[in-house]
């Protein structure tokens, strides 16, 4: 299955979670930036959230949701998704997951930055050094 099927599947309470921090894993997400190498995200809930796409359909539902003018672009960059779990939460200063199609509501998903997600040394709920 690819990473929507997954998440469908996870949602209908018919999916795997290993299965689908896996593919989420071994997938190219489209994540926005803002500035030189910054990801766009926001925090819900006590956690930074770095927001990632599925394709561009889903990037461009969210420009629209947060007042995005029509046909402007957005900055993007492809990145997999072991990369922002394995590299960029762990440079994030504060505890941060990943959240998926955020606009698309059901097909939407979080990855939170919890062990089995994130490195267990940024995990929040890790007993190394960087949970909360």
């Amino acid at each position: 299955m690819d990473l929507p099927e997954e998440i469908a599947a996870a949602r209908a309470g018919a999916g795997d979670p290993a299965s689908l921090v896996g593919e989420f894993r071994r997938t190219a997400v489209l994540v926005p930036t803002v500035g030189e190498d910054q990801v766009m995200s926001g925090v819900f809930g006590g956690v930074r959230w770095i927001f990632a796409f599925t394709d561009e359909g889903a990037l461009a539902r969210f420009a629209l949701m947060r007042g995005g003018a029509p046909g402007r672009p957005w900055e993007y960059a492809a990145v997999l998704g072991a990369r922002l779990l394995d590299a960029v939460v762990p440079a994030q200063a504060e505890p941060t997951g990943v959240a998926v199609d955020v606009a698309d509501g059901e097909g939407s998903m979080l990855f939170p930055p919890v062990r089995g997600i994130v490195p267990d040394g940024v995990a929040v709920d890790s007993t190394e050094g960087g949970g909360a």
